[in-house]
């Protein structure tokens, strides 16, 4: 409806289409309209996917429009249930789906991608999406989010864009699988390969295999850091603290805990701090407990940080044993931060630093009024998905407001009320 008389005559299409003239920002106004009508997140998803089906153009107007508004809908939190629901909402085809038995005709499959320039591939074996646990081909939704964010956040052209998903059937066959795609990709050695949510052993393996080979990037153990390690720097201007002060307890040891606790270690080194003191710092609880020395059965990574002390299976207990300055959730373990770990962070700390990173938010170890209410305002929190605002009377509260996209963190005092605005 926008193309105009002259283009329509060029176009041949003049006559069918009904005899008016539509601008983009009138477009914009009726798909907002029809966007409010939506009854949940799942079928805003799926209208905004359609959008981006048939007019990509006002697809990434609309999401421009109003990033913090939509970033939840096409990303997480709903990105998450749409995935679990793929099979049911599928409409279109986005991105390349390689399996296992399409060896021998990689670039064939490539050949078949009808842009040449593309400057970003996503790529997942579905194997660990979100907290949801292996979902196979229906873990598409997550490169395709994800590279919609890097049009409408980054700039990045939408056809430069390349999401991938395979299936490679058993654990053991991804890296050779990944191996002859990075061989024969035929987009050239300065196009970014970002990998996401693949499980731990193979994350680490392959970007430590690949990284001074090709473009890698993994967003799970280096993009989440970046960001959750922005977020400490800002409250140690509110603690008026240095890193090197803090003792860090994480709940969860995968991904995401090894790359912000690497980043951590690089920043107290920076501040002075030899790195096998700041890695003392630093504990890790997994589903079997403490990581401690002599543990059975742990893994290079973990490893690294693991330290001397007797084994111990609750995260309450190793809260009230370690006292740590700050507490981080990245398991995706629903409410791990229990009630009394939140009061007992506020015992012993003015200003609690806790961090809830996991997603979707069902996956979030404790909400944000949940967080400042047991603390009484004197929490610094935030979080991987987003929560409503809160009000606490008369308390003076922080906010931690969250740009995933650009890596911007600000801060604000408030006597009444704060906003949380955070989107990963």
């Amino acid at each position: 409806m926008a193309f105009t008389l002259g283009e329509r005559l060029q176009l041949g299409i003049h006559g069918l289409l009904p005899p008016c003239f539509v601008s983009q920002d009138v477009q914009l106004l009726r798909v907002l309209k029809n966007y409010d009508m939506k009854k949940d997140d799942l079928d805003r998803y799926v209208f905004l996917m359609g959008l981006q089906d048939r007019n990509e153009k006002l697809f990434y107007r609309v999401i421009m429009s109003n990033v913090e508004r939509f970033m939840p809908i096409i990303y997480t939190p709903t990105v998450g249930l749409a995935c679990q629901l793929y099979g049911h909402i599928f409409r279109r085809p986005r991105g390349l789906f390689i399996t296992i038995h399409d060896r021998g005709h990689i670039a064939a499959i490539l050949k078949n991608w009808p842009e040449i320039n593309v400057r970003v591939v996503c790529v997942t074996d579905g194997e660990r999406i979100l907290g949801l646990g292996d979902l196979g081909c229906h873990g598409m939704g997550i490169p395709v989010g994800k590279l919609a964010l890097y049009t409408a956040c980054g700039g990045v052209p939408p056809q430069q864009c390349l999401p991938v998903t395979l299936d490679v059937g058993t654990d053991n066959e991804v890296r050779k699988l990944v191996q002859l795609i990075l061989e024969q990709t035929k987009y050239g050695m300065d196009c970014l390969i970002q990998f996401e949510d693949f499980a731990n052993i193979n994350a680490f393996r392959m970007l430590n295999k690949y990284r001074n080979k090709f473009c890698t990037f993994n967003d799970d153990i280096q993009g989440t850091a970046a960001v959750a390690v922005a977020g400490l720097l800002a409250a140690l201007r509110i603690t008026k603290t240095k890193m090197c002060d803090h003792t860090i307890v994480f709940q969860g040891a995968g991904e995401a805990a090894m790359g912000i606790a690497e980043l951590v270690t690089m920043a107290m080194e920076k501040e002075g701090l030899p790195k096998e003191e700041g890695l003392k710092k630093i504990w890790m609880v997994d589903s079997k407990g403490l990581i401690v020395k002599g543990r059975d059965q742990l893994t290079h990574e973990k490893e690294r940080f693991a330290h001397e002390h007797q084994q111990m299976k609750k995260l309450e207990d190793v809260v009230r044993e370690l006292k740590p300055t700050v507490i981080i959730g990245v398991a995706a373990v629903s409410r791990a931060f229990t009630e009394q770990i939140i009061r007992d962070m506020a015992s012993f700390n003015e200003r609690p630093i806790i961090f809830a990173l996991s997603n979707p938010t069902s996956k979030a170890e404790c909400t944000a009024e949940q967080c400042y209410t047991l603390t009484e305002g004197r929490a610094i929190f935030a979080s991987g998905s987003p929560f409503d605002p809160v009000t606490l009377e008369t308390i003076p509260t922080f906010s931690l407001v969250w740009d995933w996209a650009s890596l911007h963190v600000d801060y604000r005092i408030s006597q009444r009320r704060f906003s949380l605005q955070q989107q990963r």
